[in-house]
């Protein structure tokens, strides 16, 4: 298997499974773990912070992670791995939005149990009795950044057979040019 085939084979697989996903986005993710972890150690990282940090930042962690790895995968000029890491910023979206929508309903288990993050943030906001709608905005956002990673992952597959082949023009015309 090429790169490019491996390349294409995986944005195919993040295509189909982000379908998955974001038409029941709390179903199972083979991410979820991950990301549990780092949402709970963005709330010890922006604790210092203060309360309203504290409950923020597990969120603001989960998206500041995943972004990270594509601003360093761009900076390497490594687009496609850069929409994969930009894939998950949108299954984070996703993820985040079930956990807003259960702001009033407190139905999903809480590690070490405490107090709800999006309701304590809604709550501070006046905006607890639409949670709903703040999930469905959140939800839509990962929609478009979905796209956005899809369609960045097939150009950056694309860019890299185009640059592939003109290079390979440049060193049989090198080659041709020296007999």
């Amino acid at each position: 298997m090429t790169a490019r085939s491996g390349r294409f084979a995986l944005t195919a697989f993040l295509a189909v499974y982000g379908i998955v996903l974001l038409r029941d986005p709390s179903s199972w993710s083979f991410l979820d773990s991950v990301d549990l972890a780092i949402h709970e150690t963005g709330h010890l990282v922006f604790t210092p912070l203060g309360r309203t940090m504290h409950f923020l930042g597990g969120t603001l962690f989960q998206l500041i992670v995943p972004l990270a790895f594509v601003v360093e995968f761009v900076r390497r000029e490594d687009r496609h791995a850069a929409s994969v890491c930009l894939w998950w910023v949108a299954q984070n979206c996703w993820n985040i939005s079930v956990y807003v929508a259960d702001a009033r309903a407190r139905a999903l288990p809480l590690v070490g149990g405490g107090e709800h993050d999006w309701a304590y943030l809604l709550r501070r906001a006046g905006l607890l009795a639409q949670d709903q709608q703040v999930s469905r905005m959140i939800h839509f956002v990962g929609v478009i950044i979905f796209i956005a990673a899809i369609a960045w992952g097939i150009q950056a597959i694309r860019s890299a057979a185009r640059d592939a082949r003109e290079e390979e023009m440049l060193l049989s015309a090198d080659g041709s040019a020296g007999t």
